[in-house]
């Protein structure tokens, strides 16, 4: 079920992590189960590919402008490149831009996510992540991190990441490393790591990273889509190459999951941060963390219960 050679340890019990359905196999619910991904080869197709390829420059020449999108950039090569894909390695939020967000709603994508999320199933958080060339002013390196730290919803075992890779990944161009079996441990304390001018905006990373945990580098293929929970500590490297790594992802949840106060958790700060962020873009007095989760959720399949 996956590139990663892991032993699969079958124990008899019922899954914690999955459902029961007719896609998966005993094997590949088990390595889920042990590791906190599975690995699909060639889910998605080069047509489709290509064509987010063609929306995400066009989104970058400014030809297409989806309200809401937040894109990232690394400003200190703008001078040099203008607005193109050298220069942007983010689009992040992009649920109003139909064609990327078809992505979410690929069926071979959401017949693996109902394994996850059962069949009313919420796209809450969406990226096009295109690692750049690294460069002496900006390292495009996300520090090891739980995904469940941006999220105010749970359970946690209902919530699963899809992420395809565009070209293929490997450790020279910053591919996706995991630490299997993470996902059974609690969501710890994140913020920025201490790397010298080297931060990026909310790539918050833990704040006490274990070492000694097995860390394994995904290696993909264009197609490749690896699904994970969002308690399975992860990251990615620096890209080392000329070129630019791309890849899409989608967080999806089931709609029967539930809004949390994060209020006095290690989640405020970051609460905080993002607030601030949307007053400042949006020119607005007042913003809960919830209304934002609201704004960026859209139903993708079933129906819409609490999210």
């Amino acid at each position: 079920p996956t590139s990663a050679q892991l032993s699969v340890v079958p124990h008899s019990g019922r899954f914690r992590y999955t459902l029961d359905n007719d896609l998966l196999s005993t094997e590949q619910r088990q390595f889920y189960e042990d590791n906190g991904y599975l690995l699909i080869k060639k889910l998605v197709s080069d047509e489709d590919i290509e064509r987010f390829r063609k929306e995400f420059m066009r989104i970058c020449r400014r030809e297409v402008k989806p309200p809401g999108v937040m894109i990232m950039k690394d400003e200190s090569l703008k001078s040099q490149f203008g607005q193109s894909e050298k220069v942007v390695n983010k689009v992040q939020d992009f649920q109003e831009d139909e064609e990327l967000f078809r992505y979410c709603t690929l069926p071979e994508v959401l017949k693996y996510v109902e394994c996850f999320t059962g069949p009313n199933i919420m796209a809450m958080h969406t990226m096009l992540i295109n690692k750049l060339p690294d460069s002496d002013k900006q390292t495009f390196l996300h520090p090891m991190h739980q995904d469940l730290h941006y999220f105010p919803f749970r359970p946690a075992s209902r919530i699963v990441c899809a992420w395809t890779a565009m070209e293929r990944a490997h450790q020279d161009n910053g591919c996706l490393v995991v630490q299997p079996g993470t996902h059974k441990t609690t969501l710890k304390p994140h913020g920025y790591p201490e790397w010298e001018g080297k931060t990026n905006k909310l790539f918050h990373g833990l704040l006490d990273e274990d070492e000694k945990i097995p860390k394994v580098h995904l290696v993909m293929e264009k197609g490749d889509t690896v699904f994970f929970h969002p308690l399975l500590i992860h990251g990615s490297g620096i890209n080392r190459t000329s070129g630019f790594r791309k890849s899409i992802s989608c967080h999806f949840a089931s709609s029967e999951c539930h809004y949390i106060d994060v209020k006095n958790t290690t989640q405020e700060h970051l609460e905080k941060e993002l607030e601030e962020m949307v007053r400042k873009k949006y020119d607005a007095t007042s913003v809960e963390l919830k209304d934002i989760w609201n704004f960026r959720a859209r139903l993708v399949q079933g129906e819409r219960i609490n999210l």
